[in-house]
């Protein structure tokens, strides 16, 4: 979905690749409806993110449906796809920077874990599984820095867990020889990635997103611990 294509390479996510503008994109319904379980339930995953971050009313949407949605309903499970690809389109046509010249990357809410868990399981983690848990430390992470009400950010985990989400991984405590975490290293390769300064998306509330330009390591670890007891 998107402009982009690329594979991973020396251990990377999408360390090569390229930008074409596609014809058109074509979302095959019935071909939706037969993929494997995990993969359909991780492409929830993906519509929660673009909800949190542009829209309040589709997170509610989500929300409301959410018992039908974790058990794949059609009716819901079609329109919370194709919203999902109608607000990423529109995000990348429409928010000025469709090739990341920039330093702001808003579809990347929960991406900068994301992108290095996937790398420390060996992508056997799934990019949607990963995005899971990185938006769960990212929202227990908002929550503590006192960015986003507590409730909010409960009510947005129970979300994601009735999906049949996962927002813990043993890969988010594998340690360096310092003792520190490796997920942290995502930090600094995050901010290579965007060519500099590190931008974070936030979120203040569904559809309220912020930028941060940089992050606590001990809030951050914190913010683990929490979902290791919580969710672990």
């Amino acid at each position: 979905m998107g402009v982009k294509s690329g594979i991973n390479f020396f251990g990377k996510k999408n360390w090569l690749g390229a930008f074409g503008v596609p014809h058109a994109i074509i979302n095959d319904l019935s071909l939706l409806h037969g993929l494997p379980e995990r993969e359909r339930r991780v492409g929830l995953v993906e519509a929660v993110k673009v909800a949190l971050i542009r829209d309040a009313g589709f997170f509610e949407y989500i929300a409301s449906h959410v018992r039908a949605l974790a058990v794949f309903a059609p009716q819901p499970f079609e329109a919370v796809i194709r919203e999902s690809a109608r607000q990423h389109m529109q995000h990348i046509a429409t928010a000025g920077d469709p090739f990341e010249r920039g330093s702001a990357r808003p579809l990347d809410f929960g991406h900068w874990a994301a992108h290095k868990l996937e790398q420390l399981s060996n992508f056997a983690l799934s990019h949607g599984e990963a995005v899971a848990v990185g938006m769960a430390l990212d929202l227990i992470y908002a929550r503590d820095a006192g960015l986003l009400p507590a409730a909010t950010a409960d009510r947005i985990l129970g979300v994601l867990t009735d999906l049949g989400l996962a927002l813990y991984t043993p890969f988010l405590d594998l340690r360096s020889g310092d003792g520190s975490r490796r997920v942290l290293e995502g930090l600094e390769e995050f901010r290579e990635h965007l060519g500099g300064r590190l931008s974070i998306p936030m979120i203040r509330a569904p559809g309220d997103r912020l930028e941060i330009h940089e992050m606590d390591a001990s809030r951050v670890d914190q913010a683990v611990d929490i979902l290791k007891a919580r969710y672990g």
